[in-house]
């Protein structure tokens, strides 16, 4: 996510995806499925308008994805996030998350050492002709 001043009336939501690196579609499947903490205020004209928050929070869901995060379980982490005095149970869900990126590291790196010994195999074979 890039850092930019969001003037007070806010952004657009095409300025919004820009901003949080999201596409416009994806912006506005996010709002759909209810990912965003509350539906952006609109302009006069009825464009979206994303005030900070709302891009921060962006910034939030992109991250999680971003980490490989399943959309059912950074649903349930907002619909808890809108419940004062959740954080255990947020905390449950990014500890939770955080295994199953370290089995994930774990399964790669072990891929990772049986390229390298496939490589050093063909290293010392074609430095042996």
């Amino acid at each position: 996510m890039t850092t930019t001043a969001i003037p007070a009336e806010g952004l657009t939501i095409s300025a919004a995806a820009e901003v949080s690196g999201l596409t416009v579609d994806t912006l506005r499947y996010y709002e759909k499925e209810g990912l965003t903490l509350h539906k952006p205020e609109r302009s006069t004209s009825g464009q979206r308008r994303y005030a900070e928050s709302d891009v921060r929070w962006l910034g939030t869901l992109v991250m999680l994805r971003r980490t490989g995060m399943p959309i059912r379980d950074i649903r349930r982490f907002v619909d808890l996030y809108r419940i004062e005095g959740s954080e255990p149970d947020r905390l449950a869900i990014l500890e939770s998350h955080r295994e199953h990126v370290r089995e994930q590291l774990r399964e790669v790196q072990t891929h990772l050492e049986a390229i390298d010994r496939k490589i050093d195999f063909y290293n010392t074979k074609v430095m042996n002709k």
